[in-house]
């Protein structure tokens, strides 16, 4: 228990020490890199395919300055897996792979600035992604919360189980499977952020945002709650929502801004990073920012130069948080 609750105090005073800055899309970096995500298992296809090629987009994020990486586990599952023909014992080691080679990364990444530790947070997706069909931007798969709570736990043990810093409970599309995540983490000893995939500044399923994050208010293995994969426009307002109905550090990681259009399978407009709207985000209560879908190294190297004056100002009023940000 006593380690239990170092793990869940270690993560929480980085938060209220923060900002801290989480990766980009882990899929674009290995698309980037030659690897084809066609499989249903994604970017989880390559814990079992090349773990050589997960570790090395992981350090090219840490290189580029994040403090935390997101693991490859988004997709993974046992009925994922089985489908491969991957047993269960081999479908835990290979869950468990996934929090290892994130650790490979930071311990073989170039040292971090100022000596700042690196953590890993372990991608939990919901079940939609599970189903390959993109439901997981629609929610309502018509199971109870009972019946995702069944789903979830096992693979959030496992995880939890590797020693993770984190459960990264991510892109979740309604606050139904938000509450079977929250009943699943419990009791696992690991703290959790909590982040839904939302539009028009409700949730996918088309439920009030302000409800949606109610649901983790008082939920103690829950240290941030957020969004993530949406657009960048939609952040600001969620993340002065989120602050004020939980009154828990805020977790913000949208994507590039590029809008993809099925038919000619090809992204379309103009992309942006997160770091011009980030120090904004920061003052309103986010503490782990961050991108989503085609956000690169590149970009999350804009916003860790971004908010080194934010953090600087930070540290030096004793790890408030509450500095005055950087200019501009």
């Amino acid at each position: 228990m006593e380690a239990e609750e170092a793990v869940m105090e270690d993560f929480g005073r980085a938060l209220a020490a923060g900002p801290l800055v989480l990766d980009g899309g882990l899929s674009n970096a290995l698309a980037d890199a030659g690897h084809d995500l066609s499989d249903e298992l994604w970017s989880a296809r390559l814990l079992v395919d090349a773990p050589e090629a997960l570790v090395a987009a992981h350090r090219a994020y840490y290189e580029a300055g994040a403090d935390v990486v997101i693991t490859a586990g988004y997709q993974a599952s046992f009925a994922g897996f089985a489908r491969r023909g991957i047993g269960r014992r081999a479908a835990e080691r290979l869950l468990a792979s996934s929090v290892a080679l994130a650790r490979q990364a930071a311990a073989t990444a170039a040292p971090a600035p100022g000596g700042r530790r690196r953590w890993v947070a372990a991608s939990v997706g919901p079940y939609g992604a599970v189903l390959a069909d993109g439901s997981e931007y629609r929610g309502r798969y018509g199971l109870s919360v009972a019946e995702l709570t069944r789903f979830h736990r096992p693979r959030l043990a496992a995880l939890a189980a590797a020693g993770p810093d984190v459960l990264a409970l991510e892109t979740v599309p309604d606050a139904d499977e938000a509450r079977a995540l929250l009943a699943a983490v419990r009791g696992l000893g690991v703290p959790a952020w909590l982040s839904y995939t939302v539009a028009g500044g409700r949730t996918r399923a088309g439920q009030s945002l302000e409800r949606a994050f109610a649901v983790a208010a008082e939920v103690a293995e829950v240290v941030a709650v957020g969004v993530n994969c949406c657009a960048p426009e939609e952040v600001g307002a969620a993340v002065r929502l989120a602050s004020r109905v939980t009154g828990k550090p805020v977790v913000a990681y949208p994507n590039s801004g590029e809008r993809w259009v099925a038919a000619d399978r090809s992204w379309h407009g103009a992309g942006r990073g997160p770091a011009a709207d980030a120090p904004g985000w920061v003052a309103d209560g986010a503490r782990l920012v961050g991108g989503c879908c085609r956000v690169g190294p590149d970009r999350i190297a804009e916003l860790a130069a971004r908010l080194t004056g934010y953090r600087a100002a930070s540290e030096a009023a004793g790890g408030s948080g509450d500095g005055d940000g950087p200019s501009g």
